[in-house]
């Protein structure tokens, strides 16, 4: 077997990356920053607000190249967009006037008037009729209402399981990620590189409803957002010298 096929989904290696503000002034999101996706793993990244969540999937996208170190997919350098990853957003788009079914069929185009969580299953269902490797979702379910978004945590783990594509799964909530994921990585206040690594040694397939009060999943929030509490205080404490 080559080492291609062994190797993990997603790598970032040292990575770094900085870029101009509109005032013209350097900015340096990542510094550092280390992460590695094994195939068919489902991994969720919190941290503050603004500490480069979204930039590291931008990275795996291809859309950012790294100031310093390396993004590898699949084995390769990241080159470009790569056919093999998938994406879903906080925001939808979807055809106004097609069907359900044939905005599924269509792809990606216009948001539509349906509801929101509707709006969301044909958003995964576009994704996943295309069979990706990777799959990449920045907060897609943070606009939805409590109930409607348990359904989507539903929904998505269903459909992961049959296909099993590695997930990076960006979000500030820090209980949907230990319901959803294999395993947290938890940011420092920006510029971000990575301050912990939690397994998330749950049993599958999860009832994620439920899951929430398996004495485990309670001692493991508890955990993570000790060491998420400190970057916020951090982060805090920057903006405020900073005014």
């Amino acid at each position: 077997m080559s080492d291609h096929a062994t190797s993990p989904a997603i790598e970032l290696i040292n990575v770094s990356r900085r870029f101009l503000t509109p005032d013209g002034k350097s900015m340096t999101a990542l510094r550092d920053f280390s992460m590695s996706v094994a195939r068919g793993e489902f991994a969720a990244v919190v941290g503050p607000t603004g500490c480069g969540k979204s930039t590291t999937l931008n990275l795996v996208t291809g859309l950012a190249r790294p100031s310093g170190g390396e993004v590898r997919v699949m084995g390769g350098p990241v080159s470009g967009i790569d056919p093999r990853i998938g994406f879903v957003f906080q925001t939808d788009a979807l055809f106004p006037w097609r069907n359900v079914i044939d905005n599924v069929v269509a792809g990606p185009m216009f948001r539509g008037q349906i509801s929101g969580g509707m709006r969301k299953r044909v958003a995964l269902a576009q994704t996943f009729i295309n069979e990706p490797e990777i799959l990449l979702m920045d907060e897609p379910f943070s606009a939805l209402d409590v109930q409607t978004r348990s359904l989507m945590h539903e929904e998505l783990l269903r459909l992961w399981s049959a296909q099993r594509a590695s997930v990076v799964f960006v979000t500030h909530d820090l209980e949907e990620a230990i319901a959803l994921a294999d395993k947290v990585y938890v940011l420092t206040a920006g510029p971000a590189t990575v301050k912990a690594v939690y397994q998330v040694d749950l049993p599958r397939p999860r009832v994620v409803a439920d899951i929430r009060y398996d004495p485990a999943f309670i001692d493991l929030s508890r955990r993570i957002w000790n060491d998420l509490r400190e970057e916020v205080q951090i982060g805090y404490q920057r903006s405020e010298q900073a005014a």
